[in-house]
């Protein structure tokens, strides 16, 4: 009798060997290499096709089946406020400065369209070249170029790959959701 047609006894255990093992997923750290690594790559940053007018991008193979992007933000250009919808991310400055400003607060992210913010929740940073930030799956911020004459250059990924990004207006303390976007939107 063959080893593979051997009949198993009730008292005999069937052990099965591991197989190859599942990619893991990037986590926040992996990310902010990887942004950095990018970053840094000056050939690759070259490659980026500016425009004055509207930021530019290239989508990028991030790891582990994340999302990147190369992005160029002309002068005075910004995102607005938004979040990833759930996804968590880093970014890395490869040339000029971004300027970010963020929630210190784990927002709903279903069943309002208005918000009350508290007093002291708000963060605001500055990421020069080579250097990133990493954020978790809650994060809500706009990022922006504040420089009037030179373009900014970033590298940007998210694990899982965007499911949407939720847009919301503010003013003062009231946070309001504006519209979803999804990737077919941007792609």
């Amino acid at each position: 009798m063959s080893p593979s047609a051997h009949p198993r006894t009730p008292d005999s255990t069937h052990v099965p060997l591991p197989g190859p093992a599942a990619p893991s997923a990037p986590s926040q750290a992996d990310l902010l290499d990887f942004a950095r690594r990018t970053a840094a790559d000056a050939s690759l940053v070259a490659s980026l096709p500016l425009d004055p007018q509207g930021r530019t991008w290239i989508r990028l193979d991030g790891p582990g089946g994340s999302e990147a992007w190369l992005i160029g933000w002309p002068p005075g250009t910004g995102t607005g406020w938004h979040d990833h919808g759930g996804s968590h991310g880093a970014f890395a400055t490869a040339a000029g400065t971004l300027k970010e400003d963020s929630l210190a607060a784990r927002l709903p992210t279903e069943g309002w369209k208005t918000l009350e913010l508290a007093e002291d929740l708000d963060r605001s940073r500055s990421v020069e070249a080579g250097k990133g930030r990493a954020f978790g799956p809650h994060h809500v911020h706009e990022v922006r170029n504040e420089s009037t004459t030179e373009h900014t250059i970033s590298v940007h990924a998210y694990y899982p790959p965007l499911p949407l990004i939720r847009r919301y207006s503010r003013t003062g303390a009231v946070l309001r959701l504006e519209h979803v976007e999804r990737p077919e939107d941007w792609q």
